[in-house]
C-alpha cells in the first residue's frame, strides 16, 4: 500500500503587504513628526544632557557578538539573509523599550534587542544606505504589538510617548489613558479595534521579572521571507540559560538593576541565542496584518537557522555608553528579500530614518554606519 507524503504549504510573500494609500502617506508625517518634536525634547523630558530615541531611550549595553547562518537548512528557510552559511561579526544593544531614560522601576520590563551583522553583501532598502554592508535587527521581549494600523498609530504613537505621564498619575492617569486610547482622545466612539489594541498593550505588564538574557526576543511584525513570509523568534539555548547565576530581578532594589545583570554574566562566560524564523502557514491563524495576534508555535512551528553568540568580554559599567547611544538600526537595513511587511510595518522607514537623523544632528554627532565589529569600538569613530 502507498504512503501518501503530504508536504508543508507555505503562504507564498504578497507584495500588496508593502503598498501604501495616500492617506496611509499622511498619517506616516503625523507619526514622523510627533517623533521629531519629541526626540527635540526628549533631554528635558528625562533630564539628561543629550537627545535620546523615542523608543528604547535607555540602553543597558552595547556588546560584540557573532552572528552564523547555519548550513544545511531546508531551502524553504534558506531565504535571502539566510541563502547562505558563515559567520558574521555583529554588535547588539539591549535596552528599555520606555521612550524615557530613568531609573528601572519606572520603566517597565518590556526590554529590546537590537542586531547588526556586519559584511552582508546585496543592496539594503534603507534609504541612501543601498550600498550598506550591515543588516538590522530590531526585537522586543514581547510576541504581540500593541497596534495594527498606520491609520490608528497616527494617535497611538503620541500616546505611547506619554505613557510615563499617565503612570505617574496613578488610578486617575490610567483611567485617562484608557480613555484616550479607547476613542482617540474623545474624537470617536470606542471601536472592537481600539478594545483590540488596548488589551495588546496591557499584555506588557505580564512580562516576568528576570535577567534580560533569558527572554525570547521577537520580531513582532511579519517579514518578507524570500518566497514566503514569517516572524522571527530569537531565543536562549538551553545550554547558555543554565550559566545564568543571576536569575531574579529586582527592579526596585537599585537604581539601575538591569545592566549589571547582562554585564556581570557576559564579564564571565559566553552566551548563544537561537535565531528562529516562524513560516506563515494559514492565512487565519496567522494574520500579516493584525500584528496584536500572536502566532501560535503549535501551528506554526519555529526552526532555527543561526544563532546568536555573546562572548565572554570586558565590559566597563556603563555598558559602552557612546557606543550604543551612538549607533544606529532600522529593521529596513536589510535586503529586500526579508524587509518588514505589513501596513503599519511600512512606517517604520520613515520613523526610524528621521528618528536617527534628528537624534544624530541634536547631539552633534556625525550619524554613519561602521563597517566592521573593529571600527564600531574603535573610540575615534564617533
Amino acid at each position: 500500500m502507498l504512503k501518501k507524503i503530504f508536504k508543508t504549504k507555505y503562504i507564498p510573500y504578497n507584495p500588496k503587504h508593502i503598498e501604501l494609500t495616500a492617506e496611509d502617506e499622511r498619517n506616516i508625517r503625523t507619526i514622523t513628526d510627533d517623533i521629531k518634536s519629541y526626540i527635540t525634547r526628549s533631554d528635558k523630558v528625562s533630564d539628561v544632557n543629550y537627545h535620546t530615541r523615542d523608543a528604547h531611550a535607555k540602553g543597558y549595553c552595547a556588546l560584540k557578538a557573532k552572528f552564523e547562518i547555519l548550513d544545511n537548512i531546508p531551502k524553504e528557510y534558506a531565504q535571502g539573509l539566510y541563502a547562505k552559511s558563515g559567520i558574521h561579526d555583529a554588535v547588539i544593544r539591549f535596552s528599555n523599550g520606555a521612550s524615557r531614560v530613568s531609573p528601572d522601576r519606572k520603566l517597565g520590563l518590556a526590554q529590546g534587542l537590537a542586531i547588526k551583522v556586519f559584511d552582508v553583501p546585496g543592496e539594503k532598502l534603507a534609504p541612501g544606505e543601498e550600498d550598506s554592508t550591515t543588516f538590522d535587527f530590531n526585537l522586543i521581549n514581547h510576541p504581540v504589538f500593541f497596534c495594527n494600523r498606520i491609520e490608528d498609530y497616527a494617535y497611538i504613537s503620541k500616546l505611547f510617548l506619554e505613557l510615563p505621564e499617565y503612570a505617574e498619575k496613578g488610578a486617575r492617569g490610567k483611567a485617562k489613558l484608557a480613555f484616550n486610547w479607547l476613542t482617540n482622545y474623545g474624537s470617536s466612539l470606542p471601536s472592537k479595534e481600539s478594545f483590540k489594541t488596548f488589551k495588546a498593550l496591557g499584555g506588557f505588564t505580564t512580562i516576568e521579572p528576570k535577567n534580560t538574557l533569558l527572554y525570547d526576543f521577537h520580531s513582532q511584525g511579519v517579514v518578507r521571507h524570500g518566497d514566503y513570509m514569517a516572524k522571527i523568534r530569537v531565543t536562549p539555548t538551553a545550554a547558555s540559560t543554565k550559566k545564568i547565576t543571576r536569575r531574579d530581578l529586582d527592579v526596585n532594589a537599585s537604581q539601575e538593576a538591569i545592566r549589571p545583570l547582562i554585564i556581570e554574566e557576559i564579564r564571565e562566560h559566553d552566551y548563544q541565542f537561537d535565531v528562529q524564523i516562524q513560516l506563515c502557514r494559514n492565512l487565519k491563524k496567522q494574520p500579516i496584518e493584525e500584528i496584536t495576534t500572536e502566532w501560535k508555535e503549535s501551528d506554526a512551528p519555529f526552526v532555527t537557522v543561526a544563532t546568536l553568540t555573546i562572548p565572554c568580554q570586558d565590559v566597563p559599567d556603563d555598558g559602552n555608553f557612546e557606543i550604543m547611544e551612538n549607533l544606529s538600526f532600522t529593521p529596513f537595513r536589510c535586503l529586500a528579500e526579508n524587509r518588514p511587511i505589513g501596513n503599519l510595518q511600512q512606517s517604520r522607514l520613515k520613523a526610524y530614518q528621521i528618528a536617527s537623523e534628528t537624534r544624530h544632528k541634536l547631539n552633534d554627532v556625525k550619524r554613519q554606519e561602521p563597517k566592521s565589529l573593529k571600527q564600531t569600538f574603535d573610540k575615534s569613530f564617533f
